[in-house]
């Protein structure tokens, strides 16, 4: 089955006002920038992301999220977006934290099937007990928080229960892809990526080089395409359009 579309545009012109969507990337490595760019040209509103992070100011998820256009985030990192910060304790973006590790592994376990797991991260603080602030009312105040979560002993250890993420649409980047929605990561960009694509209904991936059907290595490839349903190959330009958050260099 050939998953190619013709353009980003057309991969994700069915995404609906308040759809979720699994977005892969890491920091801004390894992020489908040219899908967000598309999805915000198309004007999607009420967003709810799930996404290790939410890009930056201006690049990425900070995008969408900068004209308004996602209501909720579940994520692990916020820490290099302003606007992020600014909306979050003001009340107008709802957000569940949630530990890096646990947050792959619900995306993982919604991909595969699986319900929910335990495990030991978060024992013994509000991840486990409830009371993390999910959104801000105006005056600053809690108006919705975390609730608690199931504990149980294993083998003499507490643990919580996490429930595994499944998501409407998910929206990743690949190195190599070929037509039938099977991906090659490369480098970091094999963070979040294979997790959020498991997790979607609908994945969209960008990747910066097409091949044939038998151009990829039975061995090497990363996620087959049972987990992809649209596929949109790059420019060279846009493969090669990558940012860093911080660039260090010499005096």
């Amino acid at each position: 089955m050939d998953k190619v579309r013709a353009s980003a545009a057309e991969a994700v012109a069915d995404i609906p006002d308040g759809a979720s969507l699994a977005v892969g990337g890491f920091g801004l490595s390894g992020i489908p920038d040219v899908l967000v760019r598309a999805l915000h040209e198309q004007g999607a509103t009420g967003l709810e992301v799930v996404s290790n992070n939410c890009g930056v100011d201006g690049r990425g998820l900070g995008v969408l999220l900068t004209d308004g256009r996602i209501a909720r985030v579940t994520g692990s990192y916020v820490g290099e977006n302003k606007e992020f910060a600014r909306q979050y304790l003001s009340g107008e973006l709802e957000v569940e934290l949630v530990p890096q590790g646990t947050l792959a592994e619900r995306l993982r376990a919604g991909g595969a099937g699986i319900p929910a797991f335990y495990t030991p991260a978060g024992v013994g603080t509000q991840v486990a007990r409830g009371g993390l602030p999910w959104r801000h009312a105006a005056d600053g105040s809690v108006a919705v928080a975390s609730p608690p979560k199931e504990t149980r002993d294993f083998a003499g250890r507490r643990h919580v229960l996490e429930h595994g993420i499944t998501t409407d649409f998910a929206l990743v980047r690949a190195w190599r892809g070929d037509r039938h929605g099977n991906l090659v990561f490369r480098g970091s960009a094999a963070n979040f990526n294979p997790v959020a694509a498991m997790a979607g209904r609908i994945t969209v991936a960008e990747v910066e080089e097409l091949v044939e059907p038998g151009g990829l290595g039975p061995d090497g490839i990363h996620l087959p395409g049972v987990f992809v349903q649209r596929v949109v190959a790059l420019t060279p330009a846009e493969a090669a359009d990558k940012h860093i958050e911080k660039r260090t260099v010499r005096a």
